[in-house]
C-alpha cells in the first residue's frame, strides 16, 4: 500500500498550495476508503470478519478534513472516519491487522478499530465513551498556543453523543480559552437504534455554537468540496487566534451502527434518499470535465486490487499472541532515574508549605509544567496551596478552568501526549467522580494500548476530620487502586508531601496524589529545601517494632504511632509501616515486616467494604500464611457516608477509635 498511501498524503499535503485543482488525487482519497468499506463488508457476509463499524456514505467528512487541514495538524476521529487513516497516509497492511486483529496491528491485540494514536501521522483515535475525547483536543489547542505554533486540532463527534457533558465542557473551555479546536459533528441520524430527533431536542447540534460563544456551520457532509472549503476556513479562523468553531457536518449512516446489528429499523425511503446523495456519486458529477471515467475507472481498479490483496494477507496473518510477563511490563511507561544533588539542607515545614514548595520547584524545573484546576490562580486554590502562584509563573501556566472536572482531566491528557506536564488540582477529591471516566478509561489505558506516556498528576485534597459533611471528606483511594495503569501515591509526612510529589510529576504515568486535608495545617516536619524526590512504590518503616505490624498510609499513620507510642509504654513492640504508595505497593516490605512480628493490622480512614486493607491483608495472608500467630486485622472507616457533625465522625464513624480495641485483640491471641 505504501506508493498508494504516498500519492494520496502528499496530495493532501499540497491542498494548500494547488486547492482542489489535483481531482486524481483527491477522487483516489475517496475511493480509497470506500473500496476498503466494500471489502470489509464481503468479510462479514463471508464470515470471515466479526465485527465492522461501517462509514459508508460518510466517507467526505474523514476525507475532507484531513484533506484540509495540515500535516501537523492533530485530528481526533470516531469509529466510522477511516478516510482520516487512509489520508493521512497509514500504511495499509498494519492498518488491516489492526483491524482484523491480527498480529502486526498497532495496539498488538490490546484494543479494536480506531482506539489508537499514531502521534507521527497526527491522528489520535478515540475510546469507546465517546465525547471523551473533545476536551483532550482542548489539549492539544492549548498545547498549540503554549508552544507558539499555528497547529490546530479537530475532533469529531457523532450527533448522540453531543448530549453528553464531555462535549459542552470542551465546547465551555475552548472558548474560554479561546482555542484552536474545530469540533466536527458528524450528525449521521442514528445513535444506534434512536433517531436523532428522539436524541436531540433542536433540528441543528451547530445551534449549541452561539451559546459559548463559538461560531458555528451547518455542512453538507456528503459534498467533498464543500467539507474541505469550509474545513479550511475553520482552521484559519482557529489559527489566528479567533479560537474554536463549531462544524455541523449532515450526512446519513447507511449500514448498522455495527454490521452485525443490521439496520431494520431504518425507515427504507431514507435510505433511498441518502443513497442518491452518496458522496462518491456526488464528487465524480463534479469531477465531469476535469477527471473522465476511464481515470476514474482505472484509479478504482488499481487501488481494488491493492485493497484486496491486502486484506487477503492481513486476514492470514497470526492471531495476536503475548505473554502475562510481557503484558504486564508494558502497563506502565518506565520513568527515567532523576539524580539531584542534596546538600542536606532542611527546614520545618508544614504538610501544606512542603506541597506547595514541591509544585514550586518543579514549575522552577521544567517550564513545560503547568497547573490547571479551580480557583487556583489568584484566589491560590481553596487551601491555598497556590498561593503567590500566578505572580511567580504566570497566568499561562497557573490555569484556572471552569468546574469541568472531566473537561480539565481531558485536556491534561492532550497536553501530556504533546508533551507537557500538566497538574490538575481538583479542589476536594470528592469532585473526583465527576472527572472519573476520563480517569479510568482514558489515562489509565493509553499507554498500555498504543505506549503514550501520560505524565498527567492529579492532586486531590482527601480525608475527614474537619467537620466538613459527606460531600468534602471521602477517603475513596480504593476506587483507582482497582484500575491498572494508574498510580496511587499518599503521603503521611511533609518531606514525603514534597518528596513524593515530585516523584509523582516526574512520572510518565497517571498518578494520583492524595493530600489528606486534615494534615495541612497540623503536621510539621523537616523538608529537604532541594528538590529531592521520594521514589513511588517504596514503603517506609516509620517505626520498628517485634510484636506486630501495623500497616497503614496518610493520617492512619499518626494514628498507628501514637498507638505505638501508647501500647510501648504497656510492653508492646509495634512496627508501623507507611505504605506511601499504594499502587504499586511495596509488598516486599510489608511482607518482611509480618514475617518477623508474626502479627498484621492494616488501618485505614476509607470505608472497610472494598477498600485497599482487604488486598494488603489477602496479599500478606497468602504469601506468610505460616508466619501468622493470629488473624490479620482490619481496622477501617464504616461502610457509611461522613457525617457533618464533628463528634459523630469521631466517635463512631471513624475508625481511629476502633484502632486501640483491635490491637488488644490481635496481642492477646
Amino acid at each position: 500500500m505504501q506508493d498508494v498511501t504516498r500519492k494520496t498524503a502528499a496530495a493532501a499535503a499540497e491542498i494548500h498550495r494547488d486547492g482542489m485543482d489535483d481531482p486524481e488525487a483527491l477522487y483516489r482519497a475517496l475511493m480509497l476508503p470506500r473500496l476498503v468499506e466494500d471489502k470489509m463488508l464481503r468479510l462479514i457476509r463471508q464470515g470471515r470478519l466479526a465485527k465492522w463499524f461501517s462509514g459508508y456514505g460518510q466517507e467526505a467528512i474523514a476525507v475532507g478534513c484531513a484533506w484540509a487541514l495540515q500535516e501537523d495538524d492533530i485530528i481526533l476521529p470516531m469509529h466510522r472516519n477511516l478516510g482520516v487513516w487512509t489520508t493521512r497516509g497509514v500504511p495499509l497492511e498494519s492498518l488491516f491487522c489492526q483491524l482484523m486483529g491480527r498480529a502486526g496491528g498497532f495496539t498488538r491485540g490490546r484494543d479494536r478499530s480506531f482506539h489508537f494514536g499514531l502521534p507521527e501521522h497526527g491522528i489520535i483515535g478515540m475510546i469507546s465513551q465517546l465525547a471523551a475525547m473533545l476536551p483532550v483536543a482542548c489539549g492539544f489547542g492549548l498545547a498549540a498556543r503554549l508552544d507558539g505554533s499555528r497547529r490546530v486540532a479537530a475532533a469529531f463527534i457523532g450527533e448522540g453523543a453531543t448530549r453528553e457533558g464531555d462535549f459542552h465542557e470542551a465546547l465551555s473551555l475552548a472558548a474560554i480559552w479561546r482555542l484552536p479546536v474545530l469540533f466536527v459533528v458528524e450528525n449521521n441520524g442514528w445513535g444506534l437504534s434512536t433517531p436523532a430527533e428522539d436524541a436531540v431536542p433542536v433540528p441543528h447540534v451547530a445551534d449549541a455554537g452561539p451559546g459559548y460563544g463559538i461560531p458555528s456551520r451547518i455542512v453538507e457532509g456528503n459534498d467533498l468540496e464543500e467539507v474541505i472549503r469550509e474545513i479550511t476556513e475553520a482552521a484559519e479562523h482557529a489559527r489566528s487566534g479567533r479560537g474554536p468553531v463549531l462544524l455541523e457536518m449532515k450526512t446519513y449512516r447507511m449500514r448498522g451502527h455495527e454490521e452485525a446489528s443490521g439496520n431494520k429499523y431504518v425507515p427504507k425511503e431514507r435510505l433511498e434518499e441518502w443513497a442518491r446523495k452518496d458522496p462518491v456519486l456526488q464528487f465524480e458529477k463534479a469531477l465531469e470535465g476535469r477527471l473522465d471515467e476511464v481515470a476514474r475507472a482505472a484509479i478504482r481498479d488499481e487501488l481494488k486490487a491493492r485493497v484486496e490483496e491486502v486484506a487477503e494477507w492481513a486476514i492470514r496473518q497470526p492471531e495476536v499472541e503475548g505473554t502475562a510477563e510481557e503484558e504486564e511490563a508494558d502497563l506502565y511507561r518506565p520513568a527515567a532515574a532523576v539524580h539531584i544533588a542534596d546538600d542536606g539542607a532542611v527546614s520545618e515545614k508544614r504538610f501544606i508549605d512542603a506541597v506547595s514548595d514541591g509544585l514550586a520547584q518543579a514549575l522552577e524545573e521544567d517550564e513545560r509544567t503547568l497547573l490547571m484546576g479551580q480557583d487556583i490562580a489568584g484566589y491560590g486554590g481553596v487551601f491555598k496551596v497556590t498561593a503567590g502562584f500566578v505572580d511567580r509563573f504566570g497566568e499561562e501556566r497557573i490555569r484556572n478552568t471552569p468546574i469541568i472536572e472531566s473537561g480539565a482531566v481531558g485536556a491534561a491528557l492532550g497536553l501530556a501526549l504533546s508533551g507537557y506536564r500538566p497538574i490538575v488540582e481538583m479542589q476536594y477529591a470528592d469532585f473526583i467522580s465527576c472527572g472519573f471516566n476520563q480517569i479510568v478509561n482514558n489515562l489509565a489505558t493509553t499507554h498500555y494500548r498504543w505506549g503514550a506516556a501520560v505524565p498527567v498528576t492529579i492532586r486531590a485534597p482527601f480525608g475527614g476530620h474537619i467537620g466538613a459533611g459527606p460531600f468534602h471528606s471521602q477517603s475513596m483511594e480504593g476506587w483507582f487502586c482497582h484500575v491498572a495503569g494508574l498510580k496511587v501515591v499518599i503521603p503521611a509526612t511533609p518531606a514525603d508531601a514534597k518528596g513524593l510529589l515530585l516523584s509523582s510529576i516526574d512520572d510518565p504515568n497517571p498518578v494520583l496524589f492524595f493530600e489528606h486535608k486534615a494534615l495541612y495545617r497540623a503536621v510539621k516536619g523537616p523538608v529537604p529545601d532541594g528538590p529531592v524526590r521520594v521514589p513511588l512504590g517504596k514503603a517506609r518503616v516509620a517505626r520498628e517494632g517485634s510484636d506486630a505490624t501495623i500497616v497503614t498510609w496518610g493520617i492512619g499513620v499518626h494514628w498507628a504511632l501514637g498507638a505505638a507510642e501508647e501500647y510501648a509504654g504497656r510492653g508492646y513492640s509495634l512496627e508501623i509501616v507507611d505504605l506511601r504508595t499504594l499502587i504499586p505497593w511495596d509488598r516486599e516490605t510489608v511482607v518482611s515486616s509480618v514475617r518477623k512480628t508474626g502479627r498484621l493490622l492494616v488501618l485505614h480512614e476509607a470505608a472497610r467494604t472494598g477498600g485497599f486493607g482487604g488486598e494488603v491483608a489477602s496479599s500478606v495472608t497468602e504469601a506468610v500464611f505460616e508466619y501468622l500467630d493470629a488473624p490479620p486485622v482490619r481496622v477501617a472507616g464504616r461502610d457509611l457516608p461522613i457525617p457533618f457533625a464533628r463528634h459523630l465522625e469521631e466517635t463512631v464513624h471513624s475508625a481511629k477509635p476502633r484502632l486501640g480495641p483491635a490491637l488488644d485483640r490481635l496481642l492477646a491471641w
